[in-house]
């Protein structure tokens, strides 16, 4: 995790996402924004009096380093991988909440199948903490890409479903602490 609160001048030009609209744009080269939180490998700043996410592929526009991918040892057990699985969702976070969206209990069911050829597909259904989140689209995305990123995943599928309806009860007492809510 990276400091919070830091003034970055753009490396190039970058693509972003406004938060919490979930539209993209392009931040040009030389612009400066303000980093508020750097969790799971992707960054919100403000940027120009707005709220904005950069993804974690785009972390050298900021002069930073991209996280790691994930590994699993040669012949992993399906037990390790699905514990990969489930440490690469714990990655993704809502930018504006500090919390995984794991904890945060939006992770409803993470089905994985083995393909006769010993690869795996991944089916997960997620909800969001509020239906209109313009961020839906982004969040998803980002569980796919972190899910294919695990060795021998081949395919990952996020659903967003909303029911049952996303409660504070549903998160951990780990998040329930981090947000003050215990």
């Amino acid at each position: 995790m990276y400091s919070t609160g830091e003034p970055v001048a753009l490396k190039r030009d970058c693509l972003a996402v406004m938060i919490p609209s979930g539209d993209q744009v392009v931040l040009p080269e030389g612009g400066e924004l303000l980093i508020t939180q750097a969790l799971g490998g992707s960054f919100t700043a403000y940027y120009a009096g707005n709220l904005v996410r950069i993804a974690g592929k785009d972390a050298d526009a900021l002069g930073k380093e991209p996280l790691p991918g994930p590994e699993l040892p040669e012949g992993a057990t399906d037990a390790e991988v699905e514990k990969t699985i489930w440490d690469q969702m714990k990655t993704c976070y809502d930018p504006e909440i500090p919390v995984n969206i794991v904890d945060l209990g939006l992770v409803y069911t993470c089905e994985i199948e083995k393909t006769p050829a010993g690869e795996r597909e991944v089916n997960v259904k997620m909800t969001l903490t509020a239906p209109g989140c313009g961020m839906g689209d982004i969040i998803a995305d980002d569980v796919r890409a972190k899910v294919e990123a695990v060795p021998t995943v081949v395919n990952a599928r996020v659903e967003v479903v909303f029911d049952p309806p996303w409660h504070q009860g549903m998160m951990s007492e780990e998040a329930k602490l981090q947000t003050g809510l215990y």
